[in-house]
Order: structure tokens, then C-alpha cells, then sequence
């Protein structure tokens, strides 16, 4: 805070759904009894957490993800804080904890003392966005100026458009928001996170990518949230509009959140092998057979969403099948090959999005993972693979065999309902937030979708 003139201190808590909420100090009223003591808030007002009868909650800050904000108007420090009841113990609805309790249980199992976390995060970059939804009417509408929709428009029009599925690696004039990415780039950095390369994405209307370097489970989430901060405020700067929705554009790629994990037991790696499949350890097998076998009911947290179904749809090229593989990227498992060593051996989990909550996303994945490698799930012999062939191109009867993700958010709901035991091990989930996250998720999602009429139906059923 001296050497950079601080002058306020930003306390930040990330909510059950995955919003981030934040209040800020004057720096001359932060001194160590505060850093380590943490401050007051009304947990009754934050999303998932506490009725107003038992309101009173603490907030103490996690002193390693303090970095220098850069979109304030005066010298701030941002500070990612748990969450603790009033009589100093961990809040057990804190994402945060959630996701530490996952790694306390990594330990304790002996399986390994480190999971590593890699998500690749994509985005649409737009220029205008506009949406309704009322009793009389509802509405949305996006634009970018490089979509291609926009060949024909305004008064002085340049050319160089995104073709639809046509956005993966041009150069500039095509890629418009090289520099944009760019600032992106250089603030993540300047924040303490380490970025390995940007590149614009397949859709067009603006769909980047910005991959960051992998770290510890609750430090790759830490990461995620300081990521979705830094991203909509550099693009709120150049007067443009970020969303991490999974399908936003109809008709052309949805954004993902690609995950890469792996074990090590101190610096040895434990997911490869020389000379196996993809040079896959039996341990990183049974981690796959683990994610495979749960995934309907790890979607509930990996992929949460009402849109996140919009995007996972068979017959394109989403990451809907259930198989794993070393190179088809339709698989919701790929195992990468190239320029592997045995420490960057690792799975790839591909179905997740960015509506997910990092922290309790990713400790669902290493649950599952675990119960895979405790029970030594074998995805091979329960037909999850390997499938190294394009999938669109089976005949019919070899197709019909590989099974699919669940098709919407109520579905992957039951499925966690009857499929929860691997998550209560060690205490990191329990059956009552479980229970509170399904309940969110039906009552203020998919009812509320439910309920409203919908444009296309108007379109479809007016006049009959």
C-alpha cells in the first residue's frame, strides 16, 4: 500500500451463483488488526448466503491476491476475501471454502498433495447490447462491428468482416480487437497473472480467448474472478460490452470454459505414463472415468445455466459426447498430445462454460475425479472410449452408442439430485447446500424461463 500510494482498499466476496460484491475503505483505516481480523457486511443481502435473522458475517482478506486496481479514479488495492461466521469459524456456503475443503481433502486421501487448474475462458467483445424481459414483451439484441451481418451497414463501410465460423486466427484488419485484447493482456499481467497468448475466436461478433497459466485449484479461481474483472472493465473502457454467456449469438460457435487438470505429488507428475494410451497413467484414466461417469450431475455446477444448453447441442461441433479422446475436440474429454512432457501431462474437460462458479466448479471436477480414482473407474470398459474418430462421420448404429450430456439445466438438476454421494466426501460440499443450489437453480432459472413466452413462439404459433 506505500509503495504504490494507496489511498482506498477494496474487499471483494464472490457469491454462491459466482458474482463477485465489493466494499471499499480508506486506506488510513486499514491496519493489520483489520487484514487480519477481516470486516463486518450483511450476509442477508448477498445472493445464496444468510436469512436477515443471522445476518452478521465477516469477511477476511487473502493477503496473496491483493493487486493494484487499475479502473479506479484514485490509488486502490483489491483484496479477494473468505467469508467466516461472526465466532471466527469458516462459512461452509462460502464458494471460497468450498473449494479449499477440496483441496484439504486432495491431501488427506494421499491420492496426491496438488490438483492444477488450467480453464480456458472465451468471451464475446460486443459494441452494443440491448434486452427486455416484461409482461408485455421481450427482447434482445447484440451487435459487433465486425459481424457479418454488418456487410452491408452504415454510412462508410470498410470491409474485412468476420465470416460466421470464420474467426479463428486472422490477422488484422479481419481480427479488429487485437489492441483491446492487448490492454487485456497487460492489465492481467499487471494484476499477477500469467498470461501464455490471446487470439480472437471462431465466431464472429467478436469471440476472443485469453488463456492464463494454470495454478492450485482455489488460486486458479481466485484468478477466474480477478480475470472476468479486469476483462469487462478494460472493455467498458473502450466503450464495448464483454459477456462470458455460453451462447449469445445464434447460429454460429458458443463460448466455452475448457478445463486442464492434472495431479502431482509434490513435483512428480501423476497422470502420465510412456507408452499407454496418449501416455496416460491408469491414475489419470480412472480420474477421466470419475469426471465421465458424474457428469450429469457435474454439470449442475460445471455447466449451470439455462444458455449453457443453447450451446451444448448434438450435431455440432460442442463438446456433448461422453467419451474421451487424444484428438477430437466434439469429445467432452480431450487428452492433449502435443508438445506434452510428463509435467504437462493432463485431461481436458471440455463441456464447462464461464457461467459457471469457479470455485465450485472446479472442486465438483476434482470430486469426481477422486471417487474415479478411489473406485478405480475404468472409462474404457464402461464405454466412454477412447474415440479418435469423427464422430460425424460414424454410421448410424456406432453413433447411437456414445452417450450424450443431459439436454437442459432441470435435467442435469435431478441428475445431481440422485448423484450427490461424491461430493459430501471430507465435508467439501454438503446435502445442504446441494440442496440450496438445486432449489436456487429451479425456482429463479428454469421456472422463470418457463413462465415467459418466448419471441420465436410468436413467430411459430401466432397464427394458428
Amino acid at each position: 500500500m506505500r509503495q504504490n500510494n494507496v489511498e482506498m482498499v477494496d474487499f471483494r466476496i464472490v457469491d454462491v451463483p459466482g458474482r463477485q460484491h465489493h466494499v471499499t475503505i480508506p486506506a488510513v483505516e486499514v491496519d493489520e488488526e483489520v487484514l487480519e481480523s477481516g470486516i463486518a457486511f450483511d450476509g442477508s443481502s448477498i445472493q445464496g448466503f444468510r436469512g436477515i435473522e443471522e445476518s452478521d458475517m465477516v469477511m477476511r482478506p487473502v493477503l496473496e491476491s491483493a493487486f493494484v486496481d487499475p479502473f479506479m479514479a484514485v490509488p486502490t488495492l483489491s483484496l479477494s476475501c473468505s467469508v467466516y461466521e461472526p465466532n471466527g469459524t469458516r462459512f461452509d456456503r462460502d464458494p471460497r471454502f468450498i473449494a479449499e475443503k477440496a483441496e484439504m481433502y486432495l491431501k488427506q486421501t494421499g491420492v496426491a498433495s496438488t490438483a492444477y487448474f488450467g480453464p480456458e475462458l472465451e468471451f464475446f467483445i460486443f459494441d452494443d447490447v440491448r434486452f427486455e424481459s416484461s409482461n408485455r414483451g421481450a427482447f434482445y439484441q447484440v451487435d459487433s462491428e465486425e459481424a457479418m451481418w454488418n456487410t452491408a451497414s452504415g454510412e462508410k463501410n470498410l470491409g474485412y468482416k468476420v465470416k460466421n465460423k470464420g474467426g479463428y486466427f486472422p490477422v488484422p484488419p479481419v481480427d479488429s480487437q487485437q489492441d483491446i485484447r492487448t490492454e487485456m493482456v497487460k492489465e492481467l499481467m499487471n494484476a499477477g497473472i500469467r498470461v501464455e497468448r490471446h487470439h480472437h475466436e471462431v465466431a464472429t461478433a467478436g469471440q476472443a480467448e485469453i488463456n492464463f497459466r494454470f495454478s492450485t485449484l482455489t488460486r486458479t479461481a481466485d484468478n477466474v474472478m480477478t480475470y472476468k474483472y479486469i476483462i469487462r472493465n478494460v472493455a467498458h473502457k473502450y466503450g464495448k460490452s464483454v459477456t462470458f454467456m455460453p451462447k449469445p449469438v445464434f447460429g454460429d460457435n458458443g463460448s466455452g470454459m475448457h478445463v486442464h487438470q492434472s495431479l502431482f505429488n509434490g513435483d512428480v507428475p501423476l497422470f502420465y505414463e510412456e507408452g499407454q494410451y496418449a501416455n496416460l497413467s491408469d491414475m489419470a484414466l480412472h480420474y477421466i472415468g470419475g469426471i465421465l461417469e458424474h457428469a450429469p450431475a457435474l454439470l449442475a455446477f460445471a455447466t449451470p445455466s439455462t444458455n449453457s444448453f443453447k450451446r451444448l447441442v448434438p450435431g455440432f461441433e460442442a463438446p456433448v459426447n461422453l467419451v474421451f479422446s487424444k484428438g477430437n475436440r466434439s469429445a467432452a474429454i480431450r487428452v492433449p498430445v502435443a508438445a506434452v512432457t510428463p509435467k504437462t501431462a493432463r485431461i481436458e474437460f471440455r463441456t464447462p462454460d464461464c457461467t459457471a462458479n469457479p470455485y465450485l466448479a472446479f472442486a465438483a471436477m476434482l470430486m469426481a475425479g477422486l471417487d474415479g480414482i478411489k473406485r478405480k473407474i475404468d472409462p474404457r470398459a464402461l464405454g466412454y472410449g477412447p474415440l479418435d474418430k469423427n464422430i460425424y462421420e460414424l454410421p448410424a448404429e456406432e453413433k447411437a452408442k456414445i452417450r450424450s450430456v443431459p439436454g437442459s439445466l432441470e435435467e442435469v438438476l435431478s441428475a445431481l439430485e440422485s448423484d450427490y454421494e461424491f461430493l459430501l466426501e471430507g465435508g467439501v460440499f454438503t446435502k445442504d447446500f446441494i440442496k440450496t443450489w438445486i432449489d436456487f437453480k429451479r425456482t429463479n432459472e428454469v421456472a422463470a424461463l418457463n413462465l415467459r413466452p418466448h419471441p420465436l413462439e410468436f413467430q411459430m404459433y401466432y397464427d394458428l
